[in-house]
């Protein structure tokens, strides 16, 4: 967990950086609301579980810094994750969480104009689980039993802008793992719709 939580230090401190270098400019500060679609599944290393994607959703508000074409943007969402497994004796299971993400992206205007933009980026996000429900046989309940509330992990993606309307599609993936019994991480595609206040 040190060593993820120091990958995650050093590349904040790398954005720190880029937007002291780019201080010559003027930046534009920006607020705004997002929600939007997540599809989510943990891997496993164990040999019964098979992850498979489930339908989620999130919600919650977003910043940007924008300093010419690059940007800054973090946001603060509520995401309900659902994911399911295939067990090897036949059965399945299902496993629903409730999670606070804090992601932070550093971005690039790829096309840049007054009322449009596509960007890249990329950054990282914490998150805290909690309210985790699954059900499915004794045993994998039991693994699930040490469900970690607290993981880091990468982020990015593509992005759209057109006036004050964003859209957003990432790729998320944990560093940490969610159950340690199973050292399971997740996974997920998300499609965000956002509108900035000001």
């Amino acid at each position: 967990m040190k060593q993820q939580f120091l990958a995650l230090s050093t590349f904040l401190l790398c954005i720190s950086c880029t937007v002291e270098m780019q201080a010559q400019q003027t930046p534009a500060f920006h607020i705004g609301v997002k929600g939007g679609t997540s599809f989510t599944k943990t891997s496993t290393e164990s040999s019964s579980l098979e992850g498979k994607y489930g339908f989620g959703y999130q919600a919650g508000v977003m910043t940007r810094v924008d300093l010419g074409r690059l940007y800054v943007q973090g946001e603060a969402l509520f995401n309900k994750r659902k994911t399911s497994y295939e067990i090897k004796d036949g059965n399945s299971a299902k496993l629903t969480w409730n999670a606070i993400d804090i992601p932070v992206v550093l971005g690039y205007k790829v096309v840049k104009a007054d009322d449009f933009n596509v960007r890249l980026f990329a950054g990282g996000v914490y998150s805290y689980a909690f309210n985790n429900k699954i059900s499915t046989s004794d045993a994998v309940l039991n693994g699930f039993k040490k469900f970690d509330k607290s993981n880091i992990g990468i982020t990015g993606g593509v992005g759209v802008d057109y006036k004050n309307f964003t859209v957003d599609l990432r790729y998320e993936t944990g560093l940490s793992n969610i159950s340690k019994e199973f050292k399971s991480k997740p996974h997920s595609f998300t499609l965000g719709i956002g509108y900035f206040l000001f």
